[in-house]
């Protein structure tokens, strides 16, 4: 990530959605971290092995979660953290790729949906990358719905393109361009 987004993103630490906000880990959230990190479900599509103790967990908000650009998934209501967004930046060529995982709790709630499209906007509107990508594995078809609600487009499917946890993985491409992401949203502001 180049220095001038990493200032940025420095000013934008804490989201907020109507539902959620984004902000920084800390030490109070490796609990919740272990709930979503420890559940093999949650972490079937994921490239680490699921936490086996709450330790580990919090030694990944040290080493890991910590960093620029990662964000607690934190709901309103009961100040609960659900979750991780990462967002990786491509400097050189004014783009980004992201990751998620969610509590299995709160699957098929609009969350998802909900964190993808305020991080949409801060990578247009306030980073002004040109586009944002991402990929899931196929047998994860909930995840590429998340993207398509968000008007991501399927870009193409990379046949046993990774190799994850000994066992290779069909993994589909999608990303949306800041023109077709002004596109929506003049168009959605115009049916609001």
């Amino acid at each position: 990530m180049g220095r001038k987004y990493s200032l940025i993103l420095s000013q934008y630490k804490n989201l907020y959605t109507s539902r959620m906000k984004l902000r920084p880990f800390s030490m109070e959230d490796r609990k919740d971290v272990f709930e979503f990190a420890g559940d093999e479900e949650a972490t079937k599509f994921v490239t680490w092995e699921a936490h086996k103790s709450i330790d580990q967990s919090a030694n990944s908000i040290l080493n890991y979660y910590s960093r620029g650009g990662v964000y607690a998934i934190e709901l309103k209501e009961n100040k609960k953290c659900i979750g991780c967004f990462d967002i990786r930046i491509d400097s050189e060529n004014d783009k980004a790729s992201f990751g998620y995982i969610l509590n299995r709790q709160y699957w098929n709630k609009g969350y998802m949906t909900e964190v993808l499209d305020l991080m949409l906007k801060l990578c247009f509107d306030v980073l002004k990358l040109n586009r944002v990508e991402a990929e899931h594995y196929t047998e994860n078809p909930g995840s590429g719905r998340v993207m398509q609600k968000c008007n991501m487009k399927f870009e193409g499917r990379g046949i046993q393109e990774v190799k994850v946890k000994g066992i290779y993985h069909d993994i589909d491409h999608y990303a949306i361009l800041k023109s077709d992401w002004i596109k929506y949203n003049t168009e959605k502001d115009v049916v609001n």
